[in-house]
């Protein structure tokens, strides 16, 4: 009865598995989250930084608010922009609220 207990015993630390197949699902599902959620928020982010860097005096552009205007002076960290007909309204915007350039002027 002892030479089987040691047998059993023996053989119980072969049938263990891996344990880099227990942390597999965490793997993929940290892949699936970075090439489906993260890595195309990045992307996305590049392209706004990419659009908000090459703005000219003349663009037309819509703000996070809505409002739409076209480009009259640059600085660092702000843009003016003059809304409506005529001589307008000017706005001072901070760069980061640009939502998007108009094409098609």
């Amino acid at each position: 009865m002892l030479n089987y207990l040691l047998m059993a015993g023996g053989q119980q630390g072969e049938g263990q598995s891996n344990p880099i197949i227990g942390f597999l699902p965490f793997i993929v599902l940290i892949a699936v989250f970075y090439f489906f959620l993260m890595r195309p928020q990045m992307k996305k982010q590049k392209e706004h930084q990419s659009m908000l860097q090459n703005l000219q005096r003349g663009d037309r552009i819509i703000t996070t608010g809505g409002i739409i205007g076209s480009v009259v002076g640059i600085d660092e960290d702000k843009i003016v922009i003059k809304v409506g007909t005529g001589d307008g309204v000017k706005l001072e915007i901070a760069k980061g609220f640009i939502s998007q350039k108009l094409t098609g002027q």
